[in-house]
């Protein structure tokens, strides 16, 4: 058996003999060459780099942990339509970043609902980064925070200011205890702090701490001490302890019965923290607050906030949608929302021209949605930039987030 004659024979088969037109069958029209180019083409993802003039920058990461720690600055999540602005502080997946700066040519996207652009991120480890703003909102979001901004501290005499006017009514004293005890579980927990109430002196009050199982039946040592002038010092003592029971400390102490306690007025909680939620109930803003036990701060209660936006003149349609769908619109991730026209939904969605007696779709200029029927329920009230009809489907296609309640 010749082989060579017999590949010659295979190659020559007419089965195998095709023409330009069945091979162009397998060409890649340009088109479809220009996406598959496209896409094996990595966009441009921000990496982070050594920042080289860090030093410049240090001295502000310090000075913004010292007045975390002092409730000079406090933690608050971003809310969906809160403006993002160079000089804030964030802090995502717990590393603090400062945004240094905004590129000038930043601009509304329709595409992301929101402005977009490349930022400058100086990140406290001492690199920084390009990532786009819309990046860093998701990703403060998702996984972080932003810091308030200073507030005063002016009034921050409070109670343990001796200077007490006349008219001024003592209701009670508030103390902060530090353990003496040598039980290791104890002795061993940082942050361990007793705060308490006493209508007598605290000296007073802890005379027996050593045979008190609300003292862990131990002597103890006071740290600070405040006077509590013209407040009810009972709500005064239900406002902290319901802010720190996260942080409320598990034990179980035994007296001299041999009977067991579980003393509910221990915190882990550092004394900065103390001191902050002491001035913060005085000046009333405590009830904005939750504490971080991770972060170790207070946080901004995410309070929605109703923007008051003048519709006058404004054509609006009232529609009533589901949750998922509100917060694709919210986010920005759904641009278009459908009506299915019907007999019973002609009127709302279309009207008739009595000049030539057609039937067109009504324009209208924003859309007021609504989430379920309940009093609080939540609303957003969103531009309209082009409506379309496709099948029986009416088609309003989203713009901007004008108000979200």
């Amino acid at each position: 058996m010749d082989i060579d004659k017999e590949l010659e024979a295979l190659m020559n088969d007419p089965l195998l003999n095709m023409t330009e037109q069945e091979r162009a069958l397998f060409d890649i029209p340009e088109d479809m060459k220009k996406v598959i180019e496209k896409r094996a083409k990595a966009d441009y993802v921000a990496q982070r780099k050594p920042c080289p003039d860090f030093y410049l920058y240090q001295p502000i990461f310090e000075k913004a942990h010292q007045e975390l720690r002092e409730g000079i600055r406090n933690l608050a999540k971003l809310s969906k339509t809160e403006t993002i602005e160079a000089g804030q502080y964030f802090i995502i997946d717990g590393q603090m970043l400062f945004l240094e700066h905004l590129d000038s040519n930043i601009q509304w996207r329709e595409k992301v609902r929101g402005r977009n652009g490349r930022t400058r991120c100086i990140y406290e480890n001492g690199t920084e980064s390009d990532i786009l703003l819309q990046t860093l909102r998701k990703s403060v979001m998702e996984n972080g925070y932003v810091l308030t901004e200073p507030e005063e501290t002016t009034h921050r005499k409070f109670f343990k200011n001796t200077d007490i006017k006349d008219n001024d009514h003592v209701t009670g004293y508030l103390y902060v205890l530090r353990s003496l005890s040598d039980n290791p579980k104890i002795k061993a927990q940082k942050n361990l702090y007793k705060i308490g109430f006493s209508t007598t002196s605290v000296e007073e009050r802890i005379a027996n701490a050593a045979n008190e199982p609300t003292y862990l039946m131990a002597p103890v040592e006071i740290v600070e001490t405040f006077k509590i002038v013209n407040m009810n010092s009972h709500i005064f003592e239900k406002l902290i302890h319901q802010l720190f029971d996260i942080v409320n400390f598990q034990v179980r102490i035994t007296d001299e019965k041999g009977k067991t306690h579980k003393p509910k007025e221990w915190f882990i909680v550092p004394l900065h923290i103390i001191e902050a939620v002491v001035h913060k109930i005085e000046d009333g803003s405590i009830l904005k607050y939750t504490y971080n036990p991770q972060m170790q701060c207070l946080e901004k209660k995410n309070i929605k906030r109703t923007i008051s936006y003048d519709t006058t003149g404004m054509k609006i349609l009232t529609l009533n949608i589901k949750k998922v769908f509100f917060d694709q619109i919210v986010k920005g991730e759904k641009c278009i929302e459908y009506r299915e026209l019907k007999q019973t939904t002609l009127n709302k969605y279309t009207y008739i021209d009595e000049a030539d007696g057609k039937r067109y779709l009504r324009r209208y200029d924003a859309l007021r949605l609504f989430v379920g029927y309940k009093k609080d329920r939540e609303s957003a009230l969103v531009q309209v930039l082009n409506t379309t009809y496709n099948n029986g489907i009416v088609e309003y296609h989203l713009g901007k987030l004008l108000e979200l309640i």
